[in-house]
């Protein structure tokens, strides 16, 4: 009898101990949340600000007879559209430097003078150009996976950015899209972080592999017009 009193206190220790724990982790999920609405409110206001002061700046600017000349776009999402064959080592080299060794591959990419010098060297293997928010946010969501310990890992959960990004104050989805739209100071970390894209072949179809964008054809610099062709791959 000693020893199953003592069993059942131990029993009632452990499951006191559990629910406890379980009422913490309740709290802690509850405060989290909140922090996560908060940022997310924040960010789309943020967002809202910048879209007025853009149009404003416009408008002032026909007033006086002018055109207003956007700021350099930092952000470019880049994929791959041309397979292996009869690519040059250094080509080779610099789409595995892009992490985009297979076709329709796709990253984000920090535009630098580095960066745009090597996607210059192989823009016939790309298409790329500047996403909007929207692109960001589907690419992420939709086809978004990490890279945690060499492993592919499907973003499920906030607990997955949390582990391998919080300490540079990244713990949600939209804190990652937030850090990568806007270049933050944490982009290479969230990018890096991010498995590339496996995007599907273009619904429709290619034009012309082999031609250039401006002639009509598929490969090198679509501006905006990209958000359009990843929509087609998402």
């Amino acid at each position: 009898p000693e020893t199953l009193l003592k069993k059942r206190a131990a029993q009632k220790k452990v499951k006191e101990q559990r629910a406890s724990q379980l009422s913490h982790d309740i709290q802690a999920a509850k405060k989290k949340r909140q922090v996560i609405f908060k940022r997310a409110e924040q960010y789309v206001t943020e967002y809202r600000r910048k879209e007025k002061q853009l149009v404003q700046l416009k408008r002032q600017a026909r007033a006086q007879g002018n055109f207003y000349a956007e700021p350099e776009p930092r952000l470019v999402f880049v994929t791959r559209i041309r397979g292996v064959n009869g690519l040059a080592p250094k080509v080779r080299k610099i789409l595995q430097l892009l992490r985009l060794r297979q076709i329709h591959n796709g990253v984000f990419v920090r535009i630098t003078g580095a960066t745009q010098n090597m996607l210059r060297r192989v823009e016939s293997c790309l298409a790329y150009g500047y996403p909007t928010l929207k692109t960001v946010k589907d690419l992420i969501y939709k086809r978004g996976y990490a890279k945690v310990d060499g492993r592919r890992v499907p973003l499920t959960d906030n607990k997955i950015i949390e582990q391998s990004l919080g300490k540079y104050g990244v713990i949600c989805m939209e804190d990652l899209v937030h850090e990568i739209y806007t270049v933050g100071p944490h982009f290479r970390e969230c990018s890096r972080f991010l498995w590339p894209f496996k995007l599907s072949s273009p619904k429709g179809g290619y034009s012309e592999k082999a031609t250039h964008f401006i002639e009509g054809g598929d490969f090198g610099n679509r501006e905006r017009f990209i958000n359009e062709f990843v929509e087609r791959m998402i």
